[in-house]
């Protein structure tokens, strides 16, 4: 939680008000440092330290488990795969290269398949609030994606947003 620039219960309460599922595994030494607090704001779980590794080693275990009793870490939607383990994409048969922003958006448009999703929601999601809401970043990715993916994988609703689509 004592992180150098930000405090980490700052940087667990932006991530999961920007809608970043990823999982969360508080570690602190702080004996102040509500429990409660943090699985409330989105941790997924808790550690106070000294902590044992070996515990520590099967919490992350438990929480990169395959079998669905945690978070999906394969999304996919028609024949686009994204890998979010091994930070793979694949568009049937063939692996796509993805650079980091491509990769975050094509995940969070894969969260969110088949709904429409504004520009604004987009550049929250991957780019954070720091951006001008007027830049064409989301165009351009979207398009970078489309020559990866195949022109028909994300439709542009016009004056609303994009859309990745399931069929």
């Amino acid at each position: 939680m004592g992180l150098p620039e930000k405090e980490g219960f700052l940087v667990l309460t932006e991530l999961r008000g920007r809608g970043v599922r990823l999982p969360v595994l508080v570690l602190t030494g702080r004996r102040e440092r509500d429990a409660v607090a943090c699985l409330d704001a989105g941790a997924d779980d808790y550690m106070q330290k000294p902590f044992h590794f070996a515990e520590l080693l099967a919490r992350v275990r438990t929480r990169l488990r395959p079998d669905g009793t945690e978070r999906q870490h394969v999304l996919s939607a028609r024949d686009i795969r994204l890998d979010l383990l091994t930070r793979r994409a694949t568009v049937g048969d063939r692996e796509v290269a993805l650079t980091a922003r491509e990769f975050a958006l094509l995940e969070t448009l894969l969260q969110h398949a088949d709904h429409v999703l504004s520009r604004e929601q987009l550049l929250s999601h991957v780019w954070g609030y720091s951006f001008d809401p007027t830049t064409n970043l989301v165009n351009v990715y979207i398009n970078a994606l489309r020559k990866k993916l195949g022109a028909d994988a994300i439709e542009t609703v016009r004056g609303v947003g994009y859309r990745l689509r399931t069929q």
